[in-house]
């Protein structure tokens, strides 16, 4: 364990272990205040930017910021990190691999190339001296594309997840939202139901709705009721429609056990999954979302900062080649993130770093009531998760998840950036959006501008 430190103005900073230094050149942020890891100062914080910079890469190879005799999850981060695709950056320094980032020499087969040899502290650490458009010019470099039913994560493309969640777990209502978003192009990443009950019959009686929905539309897409994983698992024993598995994620053994799982379970599920056989042209069967904070809000944290935990749940994600990954940015509350800038700035880091760990990123752009944001602010993290060719986003109907009681981005929202940015949907929900055009005359004007 190494020891760090920068000297500003005759004063010199020290920081202890490469955990500490990761907390204090994180950029300001709510939750590492809560946490008690922020630096005191905003020199502290440019010292500690400074010392990270001249951190050589290979540091945090010898250093685990969590001991991996006390966490799985670091197991896992080493036990998988490919040397030989290291070796391309091994020489550099934090700072040096943030400019070669932003080269020419850093192309996207260079980057794809490079996912299996960094480790999720190395892309947390880079992220922390970047400012946002350095975030949006290395992210929109790298496409990762992945399979189902559909093919998702191609240049040129933005899919959507159709989120017609309902207070009731009403059919009626949330059948309404899934045609409603289905006329303006929604819903080709997946159409996913937040179910208000765990309940294994609800749970399959949604299931089962879906996939008639689905059939009787012959939709080239995917759906989801994202119940815990051994909800899933069960109503995968006893025949019910799953395609795709969800869970919610976290960067540490101990959240991941506080959200009722662990890495040998999530495999089980995935497995039981691809023996389904459900996709036509893939089989990325897992979903997962994540979002800062969310061990912090366990208990579970370890005194790391929380956009490195973030990074480090995308290892586990990884690790299960999942078709989709997306953080719910501003979900958790502005304990983690206060504002709006908090808010654009972690949307950013979580897609900058979920790809180049050769993640397939979408963002939940979102906030909750008590937050310092408003839908201006999502307008701004929407524009700028778009130029950086985020995978996916929400389409909630107007924007006001009505089950969830938060704020998204709404299936206008979707054409917006679809327009502005010249983007289309997957190509197979396309094609199927073509052939639907006398029978939802809404997605007329997608198909046009």
């Amino acid at each position: 364990m190494g020891s760090y430190r920068h000297t500003i103005r005759q004063t010199v900073y020290r920081f202890a272990d490469l955990k500490t230094l990761l907390a204090k050149a994180s950029p300001l942020r709510a939750g590492d205040e809560l946490a008690g890891v922020a630096a005191q100062s905003a020199e502290e914080r440019i010292a500690a930017q400074m010392a990270l910079a001249d951190t050589p890469l290979r540091a945090f190879l010898s250093e685990p910021t969590i001991p991996c005799e006390q966490d799985e999850v670091s197991r896992l981060i080493f036990d998988t990190h490919n040397a030989v695709a290291f070796t391309a950056v091994a020489h550099m320094t934090v700072g040096e691999f943030r400019d070669w980032l932003l080269s020419n020499d850093a192309d996207a087969r260079a980057l794809a190339a490079l996912a299996p040899g960094l480790i999720p502290e190395m892309v947390a650490a880079v992220s922390k001296i970047m400012r946002l458009q350095d975030l949006v010019v290395a992210a929109a470099k790298v496409r990762v594309v992945t399979r189902f039913r559909n093919t998702i994560g191609l240049a040129g493309r933005l899919s959507t997840r159709l989120q017609p969640n309902h207070p009731t777990d009403d059919p009626v209502g949330i059948a309404a939202s899934i045609i409603d978003g289905l006329t303006y192009g929604c819903g080709d990443a997946v159409i996913g139901i937040n179910p208000v009950s765990d309940n294994l019959r609800s749970v399959e009686m949604l299931l089962h709705m879906l996939d008639r929905i689905r059939e009787r539309y012959e939709i080239p897409t995917q759906s989801c009721v994202l119940a815990h994983v051994t909800t899933q698992m069960e109503a995968m024993r006893r025949g019910a429609p799953v395609d795709l598995v969800f869970q919610s994620i976290a960067g540490t053994e101990a959240a991941n056990r506080s959200f009722g799982i662990n890495l040998q379970m999530l495999e089980d599920a995935r497995q039981q999954a691809l023996e389904l056989k459900r996709g036509t042209v893939g089989y990325n069967v897992m979903y997962f979302e994540t979002g800062q904070g969310s061990a912090l809000s366990a208990g579970a944290h370890h005194g790391v900062d929380q956009q490195t935990c973030e990074a480090r749940a995308y290892a586990v994600a990884r690790h299960l080649q999942p078709l989709l990954v997306n953080t719910v940015v501003g979900f958790i509350g502005p304990e983690y993130l206060y504002d709006g800038k908090q808010i654009l700035r972690a949307a950013l880091e979580d897609h900058f770093c979920g790809k180049l760990l050769g993640l397939p990123m979408g963002c939940d752009i979102c906030y909750t009531n008590h937050a310092e944001a408003d839908q201006d602010d999502m307008d701004a993290i929407l524009t700028m998760l778009g130029a950086a060719g985020v995978n996916y986003i929400m389409g909630v109907p107007g924007s006001d998840d009505i089950m969830l009681n938060y704020q998204s981005t709404s299936f206008h929202d979707a054409l917006y950036i679809r327009r502005i940015l010249n983007l289309r949907p997957a190509p197979e929900f396309e094609t199927w959006l073509e052939g639907r055009k006398a029978e939802l005359p809404g997605m007329l004007a997608l198909l046009e501008a």
